[in-house]
């Protein structure tokens, strides 16, 4: 059959997709790009916050709307957001012919018969999915770049945070079965290997290993790129640090979510860490690894966060200087412990401290983005731009898949995947602009 797939949400999420994507070729489907070529369509959801629950509903009312124009016969809807709300969905959305989770990756082949034969689905199995055994993951992100989850699940409990609900406790994929996955990225061709878990400093505790062995592992893979996202403040050893400053392959980057920096909000937060003791390990992270990029992300409007809470998260963005930053509006999660609290603040003050921290990081991003002026860096070129086939748009080690900026690039013969040296002759707060010097492309 015809099979559309539409995937929302983070990255973690687009690895489970990947390896239904495998499952259906395996089972001798056809997958199209154009939703309304579809026989069946699948919708894996995000249910994270709000923003990401309405996109998840609103994908899903689109792709029901073909079920009555297009050539659509079955719709399929997994994920987080269907393992949150199972039951309203299966109500309210009669549309849905089949609701999985976030565990039934593997029955989505067999869901698609049963759906295609007239049956009303709904599936949900009491155990995990099981990460460890070798799925034939198709890619999505091109053959040039990749994800590599190594781990399911998070054991924190961020007052926040509803993700230990969805995906269940922490638990570490084994060495063997990442080393596996990874060796068969590279001899595809893979160039960056980008590391990710909701944890992923967390990675091993639970089965007697840890982050920094698993990526000594890695590196003997000789991708030319290794990138590792999602890590926790308190959890940044002088180890790890040691091991960026001086393995060639791991890009000096940290990804380190901090939410904020004010103790009253951190503590409520249910999450470690001050203000001096988020700008000391700023300190020890530039100190132990001379040209680092950091970035990191801010929640504002938490329950309880007064205005001189917030002027100390500003203050902060202004001594921190990072490179790249993230700021959300707290999301008022049902079952979350933030959820019950006193001191929920107005939608608008939300509003207007997301835009005056925004626009304190953006002059940030600009004056640090300006230093690179002259300068020439590696770019892992991506795919010719949509304004002009004449440009390709790639990324600099200092910038991570989708969340960060682009380096636009005369494209010349340049061809995705290629590796060149750039040097950089325009800076805008997220994007920069250059010219290459030299292809150097590695194998």
């Amino acid at each position: 059959m015809k099979i559309g797939v539409a995937s929302l949400g983070c990255a973690k999420n687009l690895v489970d997709t990947e390896i239904v994507l495998g499952f259906l070729a395996d089972a001798g489907h056809e997958l199209v790009s154009d939703p309304r070529q579809a026989e069946i369509i699948i919708v894996n959801t995000c249910g994270f916050i709000t923003e990401a629950k309405e996109e998840s509903i609103e994908a899903i009312l689109d792709m029901a709307a073909l079920k009555e124009q297009g050539s659509c016969r079955g719709l399929i809807v997994m994920g987080c957001l269907s393992q949150r709300y199972a039951q309203e969905l299966w109500e309210e959305i009669p549309e849905i012919d089949a609701l999985l989770g976030t565990n039934e990756l593997d029955l989505v082949p067999q869901v698609i018969e049963r759906v295609a034969a007239g049956e009303r689905v709904r599936e949900r199995r009491s155990h995990y999915f099981d990460y460890n055994q070798p799925y034939a993951r198709m890619a999505t992100t091109g053959s040039h770049m990749a994800y590599l989850k190594i781990a399911e699940g998070c054991s924190h409990r961020c007052a926040f945070c509803v993700i230990p609900q969805i995906r269940g406790p922490y638990r570490s994929r084994t060495v063997e079965s990442i080393l596996s996955e990874g060796k068969l990225l590279r001899e595809a061709g893979v160039k960056e290997l980008a590391v990710i878990a909701q944890d992923t400093t967390a990675y091993g505790r639970d089965i007697g290993t840890n982050i920094v062995e698993l990526l000594q592992e890695l590196a003997r893979l000789e991708f030319p790129w290794i990138r590792l996202l999602y890590t926790y403040p308190s959890s940044i050893s002088a180890e790890l640090l040691d091991l960026m400053a001086h393995e060639p392959s791991l890009v000096k980057y940290v990804d380190l979510p901090l939410q904020h920096v004010s103790a009253n909000v951190l503590r409520r937060m249910k999450r470690p860490g001050s203000y001096t003791s988020s700008l000391d390990l700023i300190n020890k992270i530039r100190d132990h690894v001379p040209g680092v990029v950091i970035r990191s992300s801010f929640i504002v409007g938490f329950p309880g966060e007064t205005e001189a809470d917030f002027q100390e998260l500003l203050k902060f963005l202004e001594a921190a200087r990072l490179n790249h930053v993230g700021i959300f509006k707290y999301s008022r999660e049902e079952n979350s412990a933030a959820y019950a609290y006193e001191g929920q603040v107005p939608e608008s003050v939300k509003e207007r401290r997301y835009h005056e921290a925004m626009a304190l990081q953006q002059r940030i991003s600009t004056a640090l983005n300006e230093q690179l002026v002259g300068r020439e860096l590696q770019v892992l070129m991506e795919y010719p731009s949509e304004e002009s086939e004449l440009v390709m748009v790639g990324r600099h080690r200092g910038q991570a898949p989708e969340v960060d900026g682009v380096v636009y690039v005369g494209r010349g013969h340049l061809q995705p995947g290629d590796l060149a040296t750039v040097r950089i002759t325009q800076a805008q707060a997220y994007d920069l602009a250059g010219e290459v010097v030299e292809s150097n492309e590695s194998p």
